[in-house]
């Protein structure tokens, strides 16, 4: 079987997520993953000494941590189906033109 540039790129790209994945892990042990979010909400307080948000919760709350997780993750897995549905239909109408 033979192995072209792109599966080899793919596999180097695919290694080093990984292993910065693994070496954040490590170099901050305690860490917890945080949102952009809560992290712009502290900066904006810092710089302005307010936050007030422009529009509140839409009436659905979540019931943890793992279902907002959940949704997220579903929502992005919904998105890249889109995408590469859209982006494998016009490679495939320019390889059939």
């Amino acid at each position: 079987m033979k192995v072209g540039k792109g599966e080899i790129l793919f596999a180097v790209i695919a290694v080093l997520f990984v292993a910065s994945f693994f070496y954040g892990m490590a170099a901050n042990p305690g860490s917890e993953f945080g949102g952009v979010d809560g992290a712009a909400e502290e900066v904006i307080t810092d710089v302005t000494g307010g936050y007030e948000p422009w529009i509140g919760n839409i009436g659905f709350e979540p019931p943890g941590g793992e279902t907002e997780s959940l949704l997220f993750a579903l929502q992005a897995a919904i998105g890249a189906v889109v995408i590469g549905y859209f982006f494998g239909y016009y490679k495939g109408k320019g390889r059939s033109d």
